[in-house]
C-alpha cells in the first residue's frame, strides 16, 4: 500500500481549525476558532470536491468536536461541539444554525476542550479548562457523572468502552474511571501535559489498549492496568491528536507541523503541513482516509487510494506551499541552525536519512537555511521550508532572560507588586505561551483563558516579521480594574513620565454588571420548577418547550454577553418567572433579566405594551420595603444599571427618572446589610450621572434639578457604607455631577456634600491612591 497523498484542501474557515471528525466517506465536520462548525459534503469523486455549510455558529472559539452515530431518533447522527462559551451543543447535522439545538449540555465553568462519544451513541464525555470531566446522557441532556480529582485542565477524554472512561490532564496524569464517576486507577509516567488519547485495536502488536501523547513529544502505549508497553519517538513538538486507521496503524498530529503514520512502533510516513500547528486528525472508518485541521485555517484530506487523489495542480500546489513555508527560527534549536556548522546543498544529494521524518538543515548557496525532511518510502529528501527570524523585517527584538522575543508584556497580577514579564513570539501559539507563563509564575490555571485572550488581543494585526510596536490595554477592559487584571505597558519604549495625578473626572462611559454563572442560574431555575410542580403549582412551572427556550436564552447570554438579543419567547419566559413565581423563587429570573438588560431587544420588547422594564421590576415586587428580599432588590438594581448601556434603555431611564430614584433610594438604609448592594447602587448612580452630564442640554433646569436630587442620594451612600468599591463609585458619580458646572453645584446641599467628602478623606479608605485621585479631582471642581 502506498503513501498518503493529498485528496482535497477545504478552505472556508476564517481561523485555526481546532477539531475534525470524519464519520463516513461523504461527510466531514470541522470546528474552528472562528466560532463555526462546518459540514463538508462530498459532491464529486474524481477529483474529490466538497461543498460546505455552517452547522453551528457561535461568537466564541469552538475547540472540541465529536460525532454521535445514526440512531432511529437521529438517522443522520448528531454533531456535538464545545468551546469557550462553556456550553456543549448537540445538534442534528441538517438543522440550520439559527434553529435551537437538540440539546445544550450546561455544567462546565470554562472552555470545553475535549469531547468523545460512546460507541452506542448514548453518552458523551467532556473535559475542560475548569479541571472537570463529565459524562452526559445525550437523550436527556443531564450530567450523569462528574469525574473528580483532576489537578489541571482536562485536555483529552476517551469513552473507551461501557465500563471505562479515560482522561488525560495538564497535571501529567492519566485517570481511568467507571461510567458512574468512580476513580479506578491513576496512571503516572508521562513527563508533561497529556493532550491526546486513542483507543487501540485488539490487533495491536504490542498488546496495548490505548495510546497517549502530549507536551513531551512522546506517544506512549498502555494497558488498562497502567503498564507502559512502548514509546514512539519522532515528533519534535507537542502532540495534539491521535487516531487509528482500520488496519491498526496509528496517526498523530503535532505542533511540529506534521501528521505522522506509525506501524509496529516505527514512523512510516510524515506529512508536513504549511502551518504552525496541526491541531487535529481523524480517520474515516469506511475508507481509511485521514482528515487534518491546522492553524492555517485549512481542512485537508489525505488518501492512499489513487482513485481519490487530488488533481495534479492541487497536488503540486500543496507541495509548493510546504516548500515555500517559513519555519520560525525560535522553533528550531540553535545547534540545527548554526550556519558555520551546517552542510551545503550537496548533503541532500550525497547522504541518505537515517529514519522517516528526519529533518536536516542545509545552508543554501544564497545563504538561506532550508529544512529538508527524509522520506523512507521515497528514499529522498524533500524541502519543507525556509528557516526565518521573525524579526527579519522589523529590525527590532526584545530580550528577556537572554532570549529574543517579538513582545515582552508587563502584566500586573496583584496591586502593590512588580509586574510579571510575559514574553511572546508571533510564531508561538498564544495558548501555549499563556500556559508556560502560568506555569513559570505558579499562577492558577483559571487564568489561562484570560492570558491567552490578552495575547491575542494585543497582537491583533501583527504578522510574522512585523514589529511588536506599542501595546495598549485590551478593548472592553473594566475601567475599575475589577474584571481584567492585565494592564500591559508600552513595549520597548522609554518609561513615560506619569502625571502627578491622573485625571478621573468626569466619568463619560456607562458601566455594566454582566458577569454570571449561567450554569448555576439554570440549576436553580430547574430546582425551583420541580418544587412548583410538587407543590401543585404546575400552571406556573416551565414545560419542556419553556426549558428549550431557557437553554437557547442561556446560550445567547454565554456567547454574546454584550448583546444577547433574546427572542420574544425567552423574554416572556423571564417575565413570567420574575412576576408570577413566588417571591422566594424569583431571584434567578431577576438575575436573567439583569443579564438581558444590556440588549436593546429586551428593552424594546418590555416597552411594547403599556409598561417598561422598570414596570416589570415593580411587578416582580423587587422594591418591597415591608418584606425586603435584598437579593431580589440587588438583582433589580443591577438590571436598572445595565439598561443604561443601550440608547433605548437610556430613553426609558430618562422617562422614568423620578420613579427609578424613588424605588432605589429607600434601600440606602440597607447598604450595610448586603455586601453587594452598595456597589450596585454606586454603579447605577454613576450611569445616571453620566447620562445627566451627557448631551447638548446638560444645563437645562430639569437636569440641574435631577443632579441635585441624585447628589443627596450619593451623600447617603458615602455616609452609609465603608465598602471600598462602593465608596469609590459613589465619589466618581458625585464628582461627575459637580463637573456639570456652578448651576448644579449651587443646587446641591454644599454642607452635606462637604461633610461626606471629609468623612471619606479622613478614613482609612481615603489613603487609597484611587480615592486620593478622585478626591483631588472633586476638590478641583469645587474650587
Amino acid at each position: 500500500m502506498g503513501d498518503f497523498k493529498l485528496s482535497a484542501s477545504l478552505a472556508g474557515h476564517e481561523d485555526d481549525v481546532r477539531a475534525v471528525a470524519f464519520p463516513n466517506p461523504k461527510t466531514i465536520f470541522s470546528a474552528s476558532r472562528d466560532g463555526t462548525v462546518r459540514q463538508w459534503s462530498l459532491k464529486a469523486s474524481k477529483p474529490p470536491l466538497y461543498d460546505d455549510t455552517i452547522a453551528t455558529q457561535s461568537s466564541s472559539f469552538i475547540n472540541s468536536l465529536t460525532y454521535s452515530p445514526p440512531s432511529p431518533d437521529h438517522p443522520d447522527g448528531l454533531v456535538i461541539s464545545g468551546g469557550k462559551d462553556t456550553i456543549i451543543e448537540v445538534r442534528q447535522p441538517g438543522k440550520s444554525p439559527d434553529q435551537n439545538a437538540d440539546r445544550l449540555l450546561i455544567g462546565h465553568a470554562n472552555n470545553v476542550c475535549a469531547l468523545d462519544v460512546s460507541s452506542d451513541g448514548r453518552t458523551v464525555v467532556s473535559g475542560g479548562w475548569d479541571a472537570q470531566a463529565r459524562i452526559w446522557d445525550i437523550s436527556t441532556g443531564e450530567c450523569t457523572a462528574q469525574l473528580d480529582g483532576h489537578g489541571g485542565s482536562v485536555w483529552s477524554v476517551l469513552a473507551y468502552d461501557k465500563e471505562t472512561v479515560i482522561t488525560g490532564c495538564a497535571d501529567k496524569l492519566i485517570r481511568i474511571f467507571s461510567p458512574r464517576g468512580k476513580l479506578l486507577r491513576t496512571i503516572k509516567g508521562s513527563s508533561d501535559v497529556v493532550r491526546a488519547l486513542c483507543r487501540l485495536p485488539p490487533s495491536n502488536p504490542h498488546g496495548a489498549s490505548f495510546a497517549s501523547a502530549g507536551n513531551d513529544q512522546i506517544i506512549r502505549l498502555w494497558t488498562l492496568e497502567g503498564d507502559e508497553l512502548s514509546q514512539l519517538h519522532g515528533h519534535e513538538n507537542f502532540v495534539y491528536s491521535l487516531a487509528t486507521l482500520p488496519n491498526g496503524d496509528l496517526v498523530s498530529s503535532s505542533e511540529d507541523r506534521t501528521v505522522r503514520i506509525w506501524r509496529d512502533g516505527e514512523c512510516i510516513q510524515t506529512i508536513t503541513h504549511p502551518a504552525i500547528s496541526v491541531w487535529s486528525v481523524a480517520v474515516c472508518p469506511g475508507t481509511g482516509d485521514i482528515v487534518s485541521g491546522a492553524s492555517d485555517k485549512i481542512v485537508r484530506v489525505f488518501t492512499r487510494d489513487q482513485e481519490r487523489l487530488a488533481d495534479p495542480d492541487s497536488l503540486k500546489a500543496f507541495d509548493d506551499s510546504v516548500k515555500a513555508s517559513s519555519i520560525p527560527q525560535q522553533s528550531v534549536s540553535n545547534e540545527q541552525i548554526n550556519k558555520e556548522k551546517l552542510p551545503g546543498p550537496e548533503f541532500i544529494q550525497q547522504k541518505s536519512g537515517t529514519k522517516e521524518g528526519q529533518v536536516q538543515m542545509v545552508r543554501e548557496s544564497n545563504g538561506n537555511v532550508s529544512a529538508y525532511q527524509w522520506s523512507s518510502s521515497a528514499q529522498q529528501w524533500f524541502n519543507v521550508g525556509t528557516v526565518v527570524d521573525s524579526s527579519a523585517s522589523s529590525g527590532r527584538k526584545l530580550t528577556h532572560n537572554g532570549k529574543d522575543y517579538d513582545y515582552v508584556f508587563d502584566v500586573d497580577i496583584e496591586d502593590g507588586k512588580p509586574p510579571l514579564k510575559l514574553p511572546y513570539n508571533l510564531s508561538q501559539n498564544p495558548y501555549e505561551a499563556a500556559q508556560k507563563f502560568i506555569t513559570d509564575n505558579e499562577l492558577p490555571i483559571t487564568y489561562l483563558d484570560q492570558v491567552a485572550n490578552f495575547i491575542v488581543t494585543n497582537t491583533q494585526g501583527a504578522t510574522l516579521g512585523s514589529s511588536g510596536g506599542q501595546q495598549t490595554q485590551a478593548p472592553g477592559a473594566d475601567p475599575w480594574g475589577s474584571e481584567n487584571r492585565y494592564r500591559p505597558g508600552e513595549v520597548g519604549a522609554p518609561e513615560p513620565q506619569a502625571p502627578s495625578r491622573p485625571r478621573t473626572l468626569p466619568q463619560t462611559t456607562y458601566l455594566s454588571i454582566t458577569s454570571a454563572n449561567v450554569t448555576q442560574i439554570r440549576k436553580k431555575l430547574l430546582e425551583f420548577n420541580d418544587v412548583l410542580v410538587s407543590d401543585g403549582s404546575k400552571h406556573l412551572s416551565m414545560n419542556p418547550e419553556d426549558v428549550s427556550d431557557l437553554d437557547a436564552l442561556l446560550k445567547q447570554i454565554s456567547t454574546t454577553p454584550e448583546n444577547p438579543n433574546p427572542q420574544p419567547a425567552g423574554v416572556d419566559l423571564v417575565r413570567k418567572i420574575t412576576t408570577q413565581w413566588p417571591a422566594d423563587k424569583r431571584m434567578p429570573g431577576l438575575d436573567l433579566l439583569r443579564l438581558l438588560a444590556v440588549s436593546p431587544a429586551l428593552i424594546e420588547h418590555t416597552s411594547a405594551g403599556q409598561g417598561t422594564i422598570v414596570d416589570v421590576l415593580v411587578s416582580a415586587d423587587a422594591f418591597n420595603l415591608q418584606d425586603p428580599r435584598l437579593n431580589n432588590t440587588l438583582m433589580a438594581i443591577r438590571t436598572l444599571a445595565n439598561m443604561f448601556v443601550t440608547e433605548s434603555g437610556r430613553l426609558v431611564a430618562d422617562g422614568c427618572f423620578d420613579q427609578v430614584l424613588s424605588l432605589v433610594s429607600p434601600f440606602l438604609q440597607h447598604v450595610g446589610n448586603n455586601k453587594n448592594l452598595p456597589t450596585a447602587l454606586g454603579t447605577l448612580y454613576i450611569n445616571i450621572a453620566v447620562m445627566l452630564c451627557s448631551g447638548p442640554s446638560t444645563g437645562t433646569p430639569t437636569k440641574i434639578k435631577r443632579a441635585a436630587v441624585l447628589s443627596s442620594d450619593l451623600v447617603k451612600l458615602l455616609n452609609g457604607t465603608e465598602d471600598s468599591e462602593a465608596v469609590y463609585r459613589g465619589l466618581v458619580a458625585l464628582g461627575t455631577l459637580l463637573s456639570m458646572g456652578d448651576e448644579v453645584r449651587s443646587e446641591m446641599d454644599a454642607k452635606a456634600v462637604g461633610t461626606a467628602l471629609g468623612k471619606v478623606a479622613k478614613s482609612a479608605l481615603g489613603e487609597e491612591a484611587r480615592m486620593k485621585n478622585v478626591l483631588g479631582d472633586i476638590r478641583d471642581e469645587m474650587e
